[in-house]
């Protein structure tokens, strides 16, 4: 026996109106919420394209790929990047990642640098400032995010750009 929702009759099962009030009894069924593409997957979505940058991995050879990936992960470990440009000059794949890591080095030294003066000036000027310096310091995350993406890439044998800073050359 269901109750009918206005007026308190009982009614029974299979019925589609209400004998005393006329009220429908059917149940409408739970209309599912359209999802905005866009939302979605929001974040997972704005993660998985960070690393949509250019892949050349087809123009490098499947030997040296597979024979020289430790040598391309080590490039990312800051100094550690000058390892694959000696003790693997003749690897493209070696040398593309050797590339990444110092690019990735030298943004983050300058990034030091410029960084501290800006938080010596800061706290020059007050200490009660010192929570900008946090804020600025707190910036060197990013850094951290691109030597992780680098790897991921080096270990799965791809030769994928860094973001923002992939397209800079040094080495040739």
């Amino acid at each position: 026996m269901l109750l009918c929702e206005k007026c308190g009759t009982k009614v029974d099962e299979g019925t589609k109106f209400c004998p005393s009030c006329g009220n429908s009894m059917e149940v409408p069924a739970p209309q599912q919420q359209e999802q905005n593409p866009d939302t979605q997957n929001g974040f997972s979505e704005k993660i998985s394209n960070l690393n949509d940058t250019a892949d050349t991995t087809a123009d490098y050879d499947a030997g040296d790929v597979s024979k020289n990936k430790a040598m391309a992960v080590l490039a990312y470990f800051g100094p550690l990047c000058f390892i694959p440009m000696f003790a693997a000059k003749d690897s493209k794949f070696a040398r593309f990642h050797a590339n990444q890591g110092l690019v990735l080095l030298i943004a983050c030294v300058a990034y030091s640098i410029v960084s501290s003066i800006v938080n010596s000036i800061i706290l020059a000027i007050s200490w009660r400032l010192y929570f900008i310096t946090s804020i600025i310091s707190f910036i060197s995350i990013v850094f951290a995010v691109l030597a992780i993406l680098g790897i991921i890439n080096a270990a799965n044998g791809r030769a994928k750009e860094l973001p923002v800073i992939g397209k800079f050359k040094i080495l040739k």
